[in-house]
């Protein structure tokens, strides 16, 4: 006689890791880090490649995904779950796992840094933007591999000057 799981009794169900008969686990949520649970961000195999500092011989030909989740230690992970890199697996600091970080680069390809529009003025600031839309327009722009997010960190940079804009708004109104 097996027990509910399939097991012989004398295996002890209540340490038998194995599924009860007709049990099915519940299926991962595609494109969902292993680590976190939250959905990943395609990005292309050359971002990846660009920003590994293991061996490529780790790199599988997959798919990956990034995880934008703050307190998840993953960075890049295929869609099965199966091949993962760290923060400690990439050559660059990742603006999304360390916003707070005045040293972590806010635009990669221009090097500008939290700290850098933190403190920043209102103007320098703009001057800021005005700079990195000057080299995307002059083609100057790759964040396709230097900004392990894989895609343009404008938006990054814009949200952090709005950010830093309305702490100052605050800041002034509540003197």
């Amino acid at each position: 006689m097996t027990d509910t799981c399939g097991c012989p009794p004398e295996a002890g169900s209540a340490v038998c890791e194995l599924p009860a008969q007709g049990f099915q686990r519940a299926a991962r949520a595609a494109n969902a880090c292993p680590e976190c649970g939250k959905t990943g961000k395609p990005v292309q195999g050359q971002t990846v490649k660009a920003l590994l500092s293991v061996s490529l011989r780790e790199m599988r030909d997959a798919d990956y995904l990034f995880c934008r989740t703050r307190t998840c230690p993953i960075v890049y992970f295929s869609p099965d779950g199966e091949h993962t890199f760290t923060v400690e697996q990439v050559r660059e600091r990742v603006y999304q796992k360390e916003p707070g970080a005045e040293e972590v680069f806010v635009c990669y390809c221009f090097r500008h840094t939290v700290g850098d529009i933190r403190a920043a003025s209102t103007e320098t600031r703009a001057a800021i933007l005005d700079d990195i839309n000057t080299g995307i327009n002059a083609g100057q722009c790759a964040c396709d591999l230097r900004n392990p997010q894989g895609s343009c960190c404008l938006g990054n940079v814009r949200g952090l000057a709005a950010a830093q804009q309305l702490e100052r708004l605050a800041v002034g109104v509540a003197r």
